[in-house]
């Protein structure tokens, strides 16, 4: 599959909740870059009603390859039973930043037959 650059929208319970998830997804290099947005409020249905909760938004740079790896920990490490995992297209972008993007999660090196981190 060719590579695609995504990004993955993730809300957590907490900035702490935010910065444990983006770590773990640093240092395993499977995003190049988190933004941890401060406070957002968030309202959505849950168990059949109307429900709203003070939440952190992160916003993670990577490649598609990497989504079913970053979900998997993310849905380890979260205390939502249902967390937010999402995958957004990056339909272009300045080339310098996408190339930073695929070097920092490792993409070339990958690609040449290493394994997928878990």
């Amino acid at each position: 599959m060719a590579k695609r650059f995504i990004i993955i929208m993730i809300t957590c319970a907490s900035r702490a909740e935010a910065s444990r998830i983006v770590d773990a997804l640093l240092r395993n290099r499977l995003v190049a870059c988190a933004n941890v947005v401060g406070s957002v409020r968030s309202r959505f249905w849950w168990m059949g009603r109307l429900d709203a909760a003070n939440e952190a938004l992160v916003m993670c740079k990577t490649i598609a390859d990497n989504f079913r790896v970053v979900s998997k920990k993310v849905k380890e490490l979260h205390s939502y039973k249902v967390p937010e995992v999402l995958s957004i297209p990056i339909t272009d972008g300045s080339k310098p930043y996408l190339r930073w993007i695929e070097e920092s999660v490792g993409y070339k090196t990958r690609s040449k037959g290493l394994k997928e981190r878990s």
